[in-house]
């Protein structure tokens, strides 16, 4: 004890109770009755009682300690699944994603609430890549953020990768309907099979920005729309090898796109829809 503590002795409850006072001034403190009361409920707890409480409350630290650790990894998980994202930004026409453009017709930038994008007219406008951003790839989430406008052609690929030297692909179309309004096509081609997700009862009104996803794990296929699943099938999927990308019309040019489109990511395993881009 140093020299600013004191030390007092006084009788409570037929007890001689020792206090230790602390006093910056070396003059001793009056004791507080609250502190004695308190002392004094705490030695008539009964012994057992008292060490449930302790256990009782070293187990809730304990669980609320292991709640943090696994909702840390998760997060850590997470964060470390889009590490290997590659997003791609349609906001100029010279390149994406750092990979030189070539361009057919008159795509053209515009300004959106959410920032740049790329128009298409549907007649003859498309983007072209030398580069297969899913190359290698066995699982995958592949999204596209766009708008598909009204006008346009009946059926429109507006998102396209292929392998080199194959007819391996994998595809987002559209299909516009009679009553002004659209609905979502994916299609995977590997080896010999051919795989469509053609959701004409999931049809969504045009001029609008969405969110598109193809995702690919283990041996399911699945699409979504603003984060909601629209179909699935099984799928034996190879993983492609280089090959090219097309945007606003299919890589042989035909079937053009109108609309405009935002973003694309690219991500070499299956991402949980919370995980998605946001239209």
């Amino acid at each position: 004890m140093d020299q600013t503590t004191a030390c007092r002795w006084k009788n409570f409850a037929g007890k001689q109770v020792r206090i230790h006072v602390r006093d910056l001034t070396n003059s001793m403190a009056p004791i507080s009755t609250q502190h004695l009361m308190k002392w004094k409920r705490r030695q008539q707890r009964p012994k057992g009682q008292r060490c449930a409480v302790t256990s009782w409350s070293m187990y809730l630290q304990t669980m609320a300690a292991l709640l943090t650790i696994v909702l840390a990894s998760k997060c850590l998980r997470a964060e470390e699944g889009l590490r290997d994202s590659v997003t791609w930004r349609l906001d100029r026409l010279q390149s994406i994603g750092g990979h030189k453009v070539r361009r057919e017709g008159e795509p053209r930038v515009i300004e959106t609430s959410q920032g740049k994008a790329i128009a298409f007219d549907g007649k003859d406008d498309g983007l072209f890549l030398d580069v297969h951003p899913l190359a290698g790839a066995k699982e995958f989430t592949v999204e596209v953020i766009f708008r598909p406008d009204a006008g346009g052609p009946a059926e429109q690929r507006f998102f396209h990768m292929q392998q080199d030297d194959s007819e391996d692909r994998v595809m987002f179309e559209t299909r516009l309907t009679d009553d002004g309004r659209w609905f979502l096509d994916t299609f995977i081609k590997t080896g010999e099979g051919n795989h469509t997700l053609f959701a004409e009862e999931f049809k969504h009104p045009v001029g609008r920005w969405y969110h598109a996803a193809i995702v690919v794990e283990g041996d399911q296929m699945r699409h979504y729309v603003n984060g909601k699943q629209e179909l699935s099938s099984k799928i034996d999927y190879k993983p492609q090898r280089a090959g090219a990308t097309s945007l606003g019309v299919r890589l042989n040019k035909v079937h053009w796109f109108q609309g405009a489109i935002r973003t694309a990511r690219f991500t070499p395993r299956a991402l949980d829809p919370a995980d998605f881009l946001t239209p």
